[in-house]
């Protein structure tokens, strides 16, 4: 009897202490669920459970109800899996627990139990007068439970590569393609090379931080990189996108507090030289108990879409807009519509240069989990368009950056990973695209990064576009189209181009060139030639020349001076007659073609403004340096030959600007009005005359 109460004493404390056990880790399971922090939730619920008898069926079904939470909200899709259905075995499901064990299933592709579940869930939804949105996931769910398989089977033109150079043993997500040749690639990861020393209780993994790799010369990538600023921290940060011109960069960030839950901002680095400052937080809404998330910046640079939970929106995160302004100002907040926001998640958009919307989703009919899809802008509101498999698949797929206007570039997915890692992924689609990329520079000098080129096409296309820091723009353009393109930047004159786009069978870019003239400096007009010691014009010149009638004709109130030089071989009398006559000579051949001679004004330097050197000139010349002038004491000291390149240097005919408003006044000094249309009769039948005016 005594061994017997002994043992059954033993039982007893043991059980007291299990309860107690299991009582203490719920509770630090609620504190660390409170925060966010899901990774260390799930442990101590997962303890909780262990500890629990198999008997308390109520307490065991909440519990894993707990679990089946975290590991759905870590991406544990396997987990998930089996504590939800413990959820049911145990009776404590609802019809929440039905929807979330379906979405799961997907995720696992397990396509038809997935079917059978949502069927569950609509059934069940339907009893409980649940809310509409619920509703709404199950049956969108029950939808893509059935297309999903037909999806993988008839699948797409993408083609689709996991890129092991990028990836890691961690999370590596939300690739961004940055530099002018699309020759960086930033994206987030978890690796263990990202600073901070302890693991994030969200994930179980390190913080995250931005990674980068450069693309070489010969185009092979680069050992990705971590960044040498004060960029990352040892907080969370991810998930960036950059400005058109390459130099803002809008990331994402959370901030750790042990008290309160998560709540992401999008905070904003600018470039300097090459190295990204510290973030600062971009104030986007007063609600601080919402999150801003996944920034992309529309082509035009003109908005920053964003993810966010604040009220007003579809449920769940869905996907908002505001203006950019200068400096860290934005607009007002609004929603894009419940065409593409449903009560599910919309996270991650992006943009191609083109203008489509890409983002993705867990609330439209999917393949599982999170999936791409491409949103059209129209007249009014959008289309949805799923590019089907293999883009997307049973897992998350999301992140997309472009490479130039090409179907192709990186995107992150966590397929395939039992653990449900993210990874990243290489796309191309050989869809036809045809382009024009243009240079705008100075004429005989460099890129003018603040030009502006606009364009105009005879199916309604009329664009400004901006630069890049090469001074380069890219643009598609559409076959069977005629185009203007007009170069401009303030102190040129304007540069014009014409373009007939004609069909093709495979992706085409085509390259233009836009040198403006400097309206404050003398322009060199290259590849003039005379005969010797003569003033006749040499027949190769004429394509120079024509290109000068072109821009006088492109910049009509411009009247110029063109001056003719030579070198100090010769008197200072002779030279200075050999360069009136050729000047003279010019002059002659662009009235000839056109331009009005009161345009037009001949003079004959000979050798008396000998030639400054530039800094591109200085590039050629390894013995002159920017700002040099070639006197004859100067070309006296060089060597023979760098003599005689000089003095080629100094023979050479230019243009200046004299006025810009030829043309815009009358006798009177009055500014010249351009006519404008007559308004029509509003009670006549008579047909109108055909003159504008």
């Amino acid at each position: 009897m005594r061994k017997i109460f002994i043992i059954t004493s033993v039982a007893i404390i043991a059980v007291l202490f299990v309860g107690c056990g299991a009582d203490q880790a719920v509770k630090k399971a609620e504190k660390y669920y409170a925060v966010g922090e899901y990774y260390d939730a799930a442990a101590q619920y997962k303890k909780a459970y262990s500890q629990t008898p198999s008997k308390e069926k109520e307490k065991r079904g909440q519990l894993s109800l707990k679990m089946a939470e975290c590991y759905r909200r870590i991406n544990n899709t396997s987990k998930a899996i089996t504590a939800y259905k413990n959820v049911i075995r145990y009776r404590q499901a609802d019809s929440v627990t039905q929807l979330r064990l379906a979405q799961q299933l997907m995720k696992s592709g397990n396509y038809k139990e997935a079917e059978k579940n949502f069927q569950i869930a609509i059934d069940s939804l339907a009893v409980s007068n649940a809310e509409e949105g619920l509703t709404t996931l199950a049956k969108n769910g029950l939808q893509a439970a059935k297309m999903a398989p037909e999806w993988k089977k008839e699948g797409s033109k993408y083609t689709v590569k996991r890129m092991d150079l990028f990836n890691s043993r961690r999370d590596d997500f939300s690739p961004a393609l940055a530099g002018d040749e699309s020759n960086q690639l930033f994206f987030t990861s978890t690796r263990n090379q990202a600073q901070g020393d302890e693991y994030s209780g969200i994930t179980g993994s390190k913080p995250a931080d931005i990674f980068w790799s450069q693309k070489d010369e010969k185009g092979k990538w680069g050992k990705p990189q971590t960044i040498d600023s004060e960029l990352n921290s040892g907080f969370e940060e991810g998930a960036c996108c950059f400005s058109p011109d390459g130099k803002t960069m809008y990331l994402t960030q959370c901030k750790t507090d042990p008290q309160y839950p998560r709540y992401a901002t999008i905070a904003v680095s600018n470039r300097s030289d090459a190295a990204w400052s510290k973030p600062t937080e971009l104030n986007i809404g007063k609600d601080t108990l919402s999150s801003y998330a996944h920034p992309a910046v529309s082509p035009d640079g003109e908005w920053l879409y964003f993810v966010s939970d604040m009220p007003g929106g579809y449920g769940g995160f869905d996907i908002w807009r505001c203006r950019l302004y200068s400096g860290k100002e934005v607009g007002g907040a609004e929603n894009l519509g419940e065409i593409i926001n449903t009560p599910g998640d919309e996270m991650f958009p992006t943009f191609r240069p083109n203008g489509d919307l890409y983002f993705s989703s867990d609330g439209h009919p999917g393949m599982g989990g999170l999936d791409i899809f491409i949103a059209k802008a129209k007249t009014v509101g959008w289309t949805i368009e799923h590019p089907g498999f293999p883009l997307n698949s049973q897992g998350d797929d999301f992140g997309m950056t472009f490479e130039g206007l090409l179907n192709q570039g990186y995107f992150s997915s966590s397929r395939g990973d039992n653990r449900g890692l993210d990874h990243i992924y290489s796309f191309f689609n050989p869809e036809i695209v045809q382009t024009v990329k243009g240079w705008v520079y100075e004429q005989d000098g460099y890129e003018l990064t603040a030009a502006q080129v606009y364009m105009v096409g005879n199916d309604g296309t009329n664009l400004k576009l901006s630069v890049r820091g090469d001074g380069s723009f890219t643009q598609e353009i559409k076959p069977g189209v005629d185009y203007v393109l007009l170069g401009t930047c303030k102190g040129y004159l304007n540069h014009q181009e014409q373009l007939r786009v004609e069909p093709v069978t495979e992706s085409e870019e085509y390259v233009l060139q836009f040198p403006l003239a400097n309206i404050a400096a003398p322009v060199l007009i290259e590849n003039i030639f005379y005969d010797f010691d003569k003033a006749t014009l040499r027949p190769e010149s004429t394509t120079a020349l024509d290109e000068l009638v072109k821009l006088l004709n492109e910049n009509p109130n411009v009247t110029i001076e063109l001056s003719a030089h030579t070198d100090y071989k010769g008197s200072d009398q002779y030279n200075e007659r050999l360069s009136q006559r050729r000047a003279e000579s010019v002059v002659g051949y662009l009235i000839d073609h056109g331009i009005a001679a009161d345009r037009l004004m001949p003079k004959g330097y000979g050798e008396g403004k000998p030639k400054t050197i530039k800094k591109k000139v200085a590039e050629r010349y390894d013995f002159l340096k920017e700002g040099d002038v070639l006197t004859e004491d100067f070309i006296a000291q060089l060597t023979e030959e760098q003599q005689e390149q000089c003095n080629q240097l100094n023979r050479r005919t230019e243009f200046k600007v004299l006025r810009t408003t030829y043309g815009m006044f009358d006798r009177e000094g009055k500014l010249i009005q351009t006519p404008q249309p007559k308004e029509e009769p509003q009670d006549s039948e008579e047909p109108q005359s055909s003159e504008p005016w």
